[in-house]
């Protein structure tokens, strides 16, 4: 109900400021310009974006599903089991639940949100089963939730494509920002609700695995920020990101290999869902983009960024990041809304400008946390949702100030 209200306002919002100009400063183009932003927004969003992401989508949809048939996934959850067995105490040892909630979180680390929703609700779905309390959530679910919304990418295939789409210079140098973003979001979540749920974080298996992690990402801040260079960062982002991003594949289709698979079958049956996956959200996109463009092209997203500037101004700090803030309002409500968002930015300032590649940090940093809570929870009749989204929320807004934080470090 939150996007449909919202999606209404920006309409409505947009009309009223647009005859507001008409009347009172006397501009007979106001409305012709939101005219024009409608019929540009809608032929964009299918002709530019949903349709040239159908062989991003397919090929990546047919890598996961080779390196789910060659064991790629069940090696990942011996790996992980033992850490997931503290953070998710009511859920026994081997249940199926872990499996499946270790393939939704490799789909989330490999940019594959469409691919991820499946495998969530099945996960979900399993939890169900261990809940006591049908109709209110459970430990297990809220943490599973708030980890899913938290959104720890490893790649954000669809981000870079986006920007791929739009002309980048070098589509894939948000890569190590979203990672560092992201996985702020993910700690700060995964602290919040063990807090809430009082997990041992003092367990010698999650030390070890927290304690790892942070001093990466942690150590990788460091050495970029003391060591290199604006322009040597931006070089050891490109070799890094493509560097992993072909060697997934690689690895997936070695595995099939060597388990003497017919891995180009395994490919073709996954990647059938990419055409569906693409056009399933070209609804979604015409809808949001054309909402957006108008909302934009009559000023009042304009008046709300210089409000924020107004803001900051008084704090004699650098307000550039305001103009990607969009993108991180709308992200906890929509995701299709927040990726109209970043395109829109992108198309406003070029997706090479500091703002864009903010947008798109902003864009990966986390996950829809009303809408996942509202899908999620509502397909196994949750009714009561206890303190999920403001878990989430807490997630969400650790991601935003970690985004402007790496785009400043890596672009400022």
């Amino acid at each position: 109900m939150a996007l449909n209200y919202i999606w209404i306002g920006l309409f409505v919002i947009a009309f009223f400021i647009t005859l507001g100009k008409l009347i009172f400063l006397g501009d007979v183009n106001a409305f012709q310009v939101l005219v024009e932003a409608l019929f540009d927004s809608t032929q964009t969003s299918v002709m530019s974006i949903a349709l040239p992401l159908i062989g991003t989508m397919a090929f990546w949809l047919g890598i996961m599903n080779i390196g789910e048939k060659a064991g790629a996934i069940n090696f990942l959850s011996r790996i992980v089991g033992p850490f997931f067995n503290r953070l998710f105490p009511e859920v026994p040892k081997n249940h199926p639940a872990t499996g499946q909630m270790m393939m939704n979180f490799s789909a989330n680390l490999l940019g594959l949100d469409n691919a991820a929703t499946p495998l969530g609700l099945k996960a979900m779905g399993s939890l169900q089963e261990l809940n006591p309390d049908k109709e209110t959530a459970s430990n297990a679910q809220i943490m599973f939730l708030v980890l899913h919304t938290s959104g720890l990418t490893l790649l954000p295939i669809s981000i870079i494509a986006q920007r791929a789409i739009l002309g980048a210079k070098d589509p894939t140098d948000i890569f190590i920002p979203c990672i560092i973003a992201t996985y702020v979001a993910t700690l700060v979540g995964m602290l919040a609700v063990a807090i809430k749920q009082r997990i041992n974080l003092l367990d010698k298996v999650v030390l070890a695995w927290l304690g790892g992690l942070t001093a990466f990402i942690g150590l990788l801040v460091w050495y970029f920020s003391v060591y290199l260079t604006k322009d040597e960062i931006s070089i050891v982002s490109k070799v890094v990101s493509n560097l992993l991003l072909f060697s997934i594949p690689i690895i997936f289709i070695l595995g099939a290999l060597y388990k003497k698979l017919n891995v180009f079958d395994i490919f073709i049956e996954g990647a059938k869902g990419g055409f569906e996956t693409s056009i399933r959200i070209i609804p979604y996109l015409v809808a949001m983009l054309a909402a957006i463009s108008v909302f934009r092209n009559s000023g009042a997203l304009g008046y709300i960024v210089d409000g924020f500037k107004f803001a900051f101004n008084h704090f004699n700090m650098d307000t550039r990041f305001t103009d990607a803030l969009p993108v991180a309002f709308m992200k906890p409500l929509s995701g299709s809304g927040a990726k109209a968002m970043m395109l829109d930015t992108m198309k406003a300032f070029g997706p090479d400008s500091f703002v864009g590649r903010l947008a798109c940090i902003f864009n990966g940093s986390a996950d829809t946390t009303f809408y996942i809570v509202a899908l999620y929870f509502g397909s196994v009749g949750i009714k009561k949702t206890r303190y999920a989204i403001p878990m989430g929320l807490i997630a969400d807004l650790a991601g935003v100030i970690a985004a402007i934080f790496v785009a400043y470090l890596f672009f400022g």
